[in-house]
């Protein structure tokens, strides 16, 4: 019963192209975009992975804090969130690159996703939440990742 609850795709209702701002978005663009997750990324694994070897327990994307963290402890009163180095702004990251193309709305778009992140951040921690951002680069290495998050969730915080 559950499947026929689904709404069917139609075929040949394919999307060609979508217009963005004005402007023509490529198609093949469009689809690259599409694919890149918002939950449950390889950095996000790694993260939760390293968390759990630790020895913590964590629930996942609680909807009902500012932001949406990707990792709640909630008994440390602490959150954890793992951050892609191009969409959120890693400064002096490699991964922090511009688009060439529609320059003035990716401007807009980091602006906005900066912005967004740290009012959230200072949201969480007005209610007491300690919070922790990890970086996507940060996970290339687990090791001094490791380290990092066993010091903030023992209760050795630093920035």
């Amino acid at each position: 019963m559950r499947s026929s609850m689904r709404k069917e795709r139609n075929p040949s209702s394919k999307c060609i192209g979508r217009v963005l701002a004005g402007e023509s978005v490529d198609p093949e663009r469009s689809a690259l975009m599409a694919r890149v997750r918002d939950k449950n990324s390889k950095p996000e694994t790694i993260v939760r992975r390293l968390v759990h070897a630790l020895g913590y327990r964590f629930r996942l994307h609680r909807r009902n804090l500012p932001g949406t963290p990707d990792l709640v402890l909630s008994g440390l009163h602490s959150v954890i969130f793992v951050h892609g180095c191009f969409w959120h702004r890693h400064k002096g990251c490699s991964r922090t690159t511009t688009p060439k193309t529609r320059a003035a709305y990716w401007k807009d778009k980091f602006t906005a996703n900066v912005e967004r992140d740290a009012l959230k951040e200072r949201q969480l921690r007005a209610l007491g939440w300690n919070v922790l951002i990890v970086w996507e680069c940060e996970t290339f290495d687990p090791n001094p990742l490791a380290a990092r998050l066993a010091a903030f969730l023992s209760g050795r915080h630093f920035p």
